[in-house]
């Protein structure tokens, strides 16, 4: 229990509390784990590519996207109908901020990592903004 204050003390609390960050700041959290929220203004589902992704680019639609959650086949069926269900909706998305062709993104294996944003404490600065990316597979 002291450890965990003086943890809290130092700052370090906020490894486990993080408040969520737009699509926009992904970027700058390469390598960390985050909550990324935003809208989802383009979904794709890529059934006959390799490892059958599904595709959903936050806050900026492909081929102009700047953050993108990956679906991998292999999980999918947990998701539903993904770039449906959460197509034009508020989401937030967590795990390791990686890069796929400079394009910020988080793979998500599991629901519980991919939440409709309501309820949720809205992303500083959360507006659609669109930067140019690199192209995705379609």
């Amino acid at each position: 229990m002291t450890i965990i204050a003086l943890l809290l003390g130092l700052g370090l609390g906020n490894v486990w509390a993080q408040d969520p960050i737009t699509p926009a700041q992904a970027k700058a959290h390469v390598g960390q784990k985050a909550t990324v929220c935003g809208t989802v203004a383009s979904a794709t589902f890529l059934e006959s590519a390799k490892n059958s992704p599904t595709f959903l680019n936050l806050d900026a639609a492909f081929p102009k996207q700047i953050f993108t959650v990956v679906i991998w086949g292999k999980d999918r069926a947990k998701f539903g109908k993904p770039e449906a269900d959460y197509l034009k909706k508020k989401v937030c998305a967590t795990g390791t901020v990686v890069t796929f062709k400079d394009i910020p993104q988080i793979v998500v294996q599991s629901p519980a990592q991919l939440a409709a944003a309501s309820g949720r404490k809205e992303a500083p600065g959360a507006s659609p903004q669109r930067s140019a990316g690199a192209p995705e597979k379609h």
